[in-house]
């Protein structure tokens, strides 16, 4: 090849135009998503209101998105990541759920609030729990914007692990 010669161009590849519910599937398979959330997502990336909720009921009738999945998922890892009821529930109706789902979805939670609620003080305050009031303050202002009710905070900051 000489340097005169300039090198053929390349063949530029086509790339096809996903359809909705291409797109929706595509959010699908990354994570579960609410059909709130994925309606709203979808729109968000240029999908007409229309298109978008009927890709989502294609998803849905198929068995790709469901909103009950979607809510038990949802409570079992905030739980396990240290959140209370009051807070789930709060999040579970952002994502378009009615208070019937919602409560559906809290009863799969198998655990303990107060237990969750004494794992979080022990990691964050050691083993034996906060003992002077303000540690004790700061354990009960951390349990309540992680939306543990009162019971469960007063039960989990005056714990004793003798008890």
């Amino acid at each position: 090849m000489q340097d005169s010669e300039a090198p053929a161009p390349r063949r530029k590849r086509r790339v096809q135009e996903q359809t909705p519910v291409q797109r929706a599937l595509g959010l699908l398979v990354r994570r579960e998503h609410s059909r709130k959330e994925l309606t709203r997502k979808l729109q968000a990336r240029g999908i007409e209101n229309e298109a978008a909720e009927a890709a989502v009921s294609k998803l849905a009738e198929a068995g790709w998105q469901d909103d009950t999945r979607f809510a038990e998922n949802l409570v079992r890892i905030r739980a396990n990541t240290g959140y209370g009821p009051i807070h789930i529930r709060a999040e579970l109706g952002t994502h378009g759920l009615d208070s019937d789902q919602i409560a559906a979805a809290m009863d799969t939670f198998e655990g303990d609030w107060t237990e969750n609620a004494r794992d979080l003080v022990c990691r964050r305050f050691g083993e034996a729990g906060p003992q002077e009031l303000p540690a004790r303050r700061k354990a009960a202002d951390l349990l309540a914007r992680r939306g543990f009710p009162g019971d469960s905070i007063r039960q989990a900051t005056r714990y004793d692990p003798e008890d």
